[in-house]
């Protein structure tokens, strides 16, 4: 029985090892990838708060996003267009990131932003992910001269309201990076 248990972790183990992936997700937006960007998001007092990697596929830039002492809650969570986040605002991030020139949210005829991206649930305990890809985007666009931010926002994004889903102040902000 020792045995048989012993093959089954092992062989577990194994298929484990055999997985791939398209991209980082959410749980490891700690390694950034060759070629990649990466934002430690922090609030206005300085505390990091999280750790956002971006990187580029062939459908557009990946988003993993990692945050943990954050408020319970849902929020928006949007590509910037600035690569400044001076507190205690953030408006030196600028609006959002829309290299299309479209107009906010998913839900919009006109839209969405190239920086959009689904609500982040901020879950009791204070850790939230998410995962998701901007397929206007490039990484020559993100990393260009002014940079690029990623910003929560204090509320919910109505995925709808031109320009930022009337998704509040921000509170947490980062600069963008190459890996």
């Amino acid at each position: 029985m020792i045995r048989n248990l012993a093959a089954a972790t092992a062989l577990v183990l194994l298929t484990a090892g055999c997985a791939t992936s398209d991209g980082p997700s959410a749980t490891d937006a700690a390694a950034t990838p060759p070629g990649g960007a990466s934002a430690t998001l922090r609030t206005a007092d300085g505390t990091e708060v999280g750790r956002v990697v971006a990187t580029e596929t062939g459908q557009g830039i990946r988003i993993a996003l990692d945050v943990s002492g954050l408020a319970p809650g849902v929020r928006g969570a949007h590509v910037h267009t600035i690569g400044r986040c001076d507190a205690p605002d953030f408006a030196s991030a600028g609006a959002h990131w829309n290299p299309t020139s479209r107009q906010h949210g998913t839900q919009n005829p006109a839209g969405p932003h190239g920086g959009d991206l689904p609500n982040l649930t901020v879950a009791a305990d204070g850790r939230g992910t998410l995962t998701g890809t901007l397929p206007s985007g490039t990484m020559a666009g993100l990393l260009d001269a002014d940079g690029a931010a990623f910003v929560v926002h204090a509320g919910p994004d109505d995925m709808k309201t031109d320009p930022s889903g009337n998704s509040g102040g921000r509170v947490a902000c980062g600069v963008f990076q190459a890996g």
